[in-house]
């Protein structure tokens, strides 16, 4: 089969590669839709992922398709099955796990091969995170599960409410997705971005206000000029030290931060602490998800909350997904883009 090999630091080769055969209790899921992430694209930058993937490695995490192989051992599912998996599964079993926290998990296993004809689901991520579509459900809109999983993980973990004005300060898949659920939630959403295309789909998806910061200015002058007191909510999807110290000062006294964006290994942020200790602020960091969020995300898409067409838009042949990432890693101004894995 053919697929996407990761080799190092923005070293990725499309090959033909032998399908592993089947373990106990593991599927085979010939892939119908795939995406690209700006996790894997970290991931390209870098060459690698401490914790989700070293090289050599087949690539990428966001896909859905059907059941082309049934391994031993495996109940319930069968051959043509409709199927979305998430990239990764709990142990259930660990401290975290034992807390509720199973984002956390001391032994998560990660999946990755997305970008290929075809993925073999380990028996552990097909008992927890591998879940059956209706009929009506397009794999394209599929696999947008994992990254709104994070998303669902993430606004649960900032108890947004009804009425809060919220600042989304990225206008990438994350910031969109997180604009569409705050807004389904009854708030008033702000985003900052760059990129034409970008906002305006913020503003197609309900942001009551689109502030441009493509020219550089400085974020906070320019968003404190437009409302003094702050926000009541500011979500940072963005990942840039800079941007983690701007949301501390545009958030109003009492409210809340969510850093959402991973920053670079090694970087570090310096915060006011009169700041954060008179203003009474509350601080946090969402990572991941968990198998409620996972199905939580699938229930929102078969819902029509979350739909490809307002977040894919672009399309491009597996055979031209290193000149894509190149493309990407260059500054390209799409959103997200579905690759054809059957060329």
């Amino acid at each position: 089969m053919k697929a996407a090999v990761l080799y190092g630091k923005e070293l990725v080769k499309v090959e033909n590669v032998s399908p592993a055969p089947l373990r106990q209790g593991q599927v085979r899921i010939a892939i119908e839709a795939a995406l690209t992430c700006g996790t894997d694209l970290k991931v390209f930058r870098r060459g690698y992922h401490a914790r989700m993937i070293v090289p050599p490695a087949v690539f990428g995490h966001e896909l859905a398709g059907k059941i082309s192989e049934v391994g031993r051992g495996v109940a319930g599912w069968r051959v043509g099955d409709r199927v979305v998996v998430a990239n990764s599964a709990p142990c259930e079993s660990c401290f975290y796990c034992g807390a509720g926290q199973a984002n956390l998990c001391e032994d998560l296993l990660f999946l990755n091969g997305a970008y290929a004809e075809s993925i073999v689901v380990p028996d552990r991520v097909v008992r927890k995170n591998m879940l059956r579509l209706q009929a009506g459900t397009a794999f394209r809109d599929a696999a947008l599960v994992e990254p709104l999983a994070c998303v669902v993980q993430g606004v649960q973990e900032t108890r947004l409410t009804r009425g809060e004005r919220v600042l989304v300060i990225g206008a990438g898949p994350i910031g969109l997705m997180f604009v569409v659920l705050a807004r389904q939630l009854g708030c008033e959403v702000s985003v900052a971005g760059r990129r034409a295309r970008r906002l305006e789909a913020a503003r197609r998806l309900g942001a009551a206000r689109v502030i441009d910061i493509s020219e550089g200015g400085n974020l906070v002058p320019t968003l404190q000029s437009q409302g003094p007191r702050g926000f009541d909510v500011v979500i940072e999807a963005v990942g840039k030290p800079e941007t983690w110290e701007a949301a501390v000062r545009l958030v109003r006294k009492g409210g809340r931060v969510n850093f959402f964006g991973g920053c670079p290994t090694g970087t570090t942020v310096a915060l006011d602490t009169a700041l954060m200790h008179y203003r009474n602020l509350t601080l946090m960091a969402s990572f991941h998800h968990t198998p409620r969020s996972i199905r939580r995300a699938l229930e929102l898409i078969e819902q029509g909350t979350i739909r490809a067409v307002d977040f894919v838009d672009g399309e491009c042949p597996l055979s031209e997904l290193p000149d894509l990432l190149r493309a990407m890693a260059a500054g390209n101004h799409g959103v997200k883009t579905f690759i054809r894995v059957h060329d």
